[in-house]
């Protein structure tokens, strides 16, 4: 009875310094990795020129309709344009960026479409990220803690997803936008539908890596439920490689949005300026104007790349190879 009881002291201390120890090391390096990640950022002039891109990209999208000079719809300047002429009006004190083929103001439109591309890259990516992390999350719980029961959801929800992966983006997209009809809101859903199966098997991935962290184990050891440990624990730590992710999808959401617009499965009405329908609007005169297909194609690539380059470095940042460095 007596060595009985001896056994059993000692197992529990061994597990409350076990769970001290976990404790400990997960709180330190929790605090540890977002810290180093932000130092890492400010010192990395990649995430700089990346932040200050996308923060000049963000003040225009929300102040643009108000400091544009003029109304981006009214075609003020109808009579000195002649498309049909190859004449059109360049840039000028009135209009710094010149007139479109009906004789709009092209820095208007610019700031005006700026607002409709950023709410299009931002309502898609969290579109695929919410229904994403909802599938991986599901998916790498499942097969994780689930068993055999589990197993099998897993291979239902990820052979989904290995479909959506095997047909190219842009196609499925495009097939999305054309079903379901030309709106904006088309493309958000299609360009959403798109990025849902990266962020699924990122977040499973991350889950299933770590779930054989030693917290994990030592959390089972001490009897914690397996709904507490995958919310409170697998779940949280899991998330930093998918949020780097949606960075880097708003990038691909923004061009990809582009190319709906472009391909005529945006927005029906085309005097509502937006970067995409501006680009193929402006294809139809390249030759006597290419300034029109430069300042939208300018602004997608130059989105694009800001929010590219701030994903990349975060994605560094986050990496625990070169923390060390």
């Amino acid at each position: 009875m007596t060595a009985n009881t001896g056994f059993l002291e000692k197992k529990s201390a061994k597990i409350d310094r076990l769970a001290e120890l976990t404790a400990r090391r997960e709180g330190a390096s929790g605090a540890s990795l977002w810290v180093e990640t932000l130092r890492r950022l400010r010192d990395s002039k990649m995430a700089l020129i990346g932040g200050a891109i996308i923060a000049v990209f963000v003040v225009v999208a929300v102040v643009g309709p108000w400091v544009a000079p003029h109304d981006p719809t009214a075609q003020l300047w109808r009579d000195e344009v002649f498309p049909n002429r190859g004449e059109f009006v360049g840039p000028r004190g009135e209009n710094l960026l010149g007139l479109d083929h009906l004789g709009r103001d092209e820095l208007s439109r610019m700031l005006e479409g700026a607002r409709q591309t950023l709410l299009v890259g931002i309502v898609a990516t969290l579109l695929g990220f919410a229904v994403g992390t909802l599938i991986g999350g599901v998916s790498g719980a499942a097969l994780a803690f689930g068993g055999a029961a589990g197993r099998r959801v897993d291979a239902v929800l990820m052979r989904f997803i290995d479909i959506s992966l095997a047909l190219p983006s842009l196609l499925l997209a495009v097939s999305i936008a054309a079903v379901m009809g030309q709106s904006l809101t088309t493309v958000m859903i299609a360009v959403g539908v798109v990025q849902i199966p990266i962020f699924a098997r990122l977040l499973r991935g991350s889950m299933l890596a770590q779930a054989n962290s030693d917290y994990v184990l030592a959390a089972r050891s001490l009897g914690v439920r397996r709904r507490r440990i995958v919310l409170a624990h697998v779940l949280p730590n899991s998330l930093g490689p998918v949020i780097v992710q949606s960075t880097l999808a708003l990038a691909t959401a923004i061009i990809e949005a582009a190319a709906l617009s472009y391909l005529g499965l945006g927005n029906p009405d085309a005097s509502q300026p937006e970067w995409g329908v501006m680009l193929a609007q402006a294809q139809e005169d390249f030759e006597q104007a290419a300034f029109l297909s430069a300042y939208p194609a300018l602004g997608i690539i130059i989105t694009a790349l800001g929010f590219t380059l701030l994903g990349e470095a975060m994605r560094e940042a986050l990496d625990p190879r070169l923390r060390s460095r």
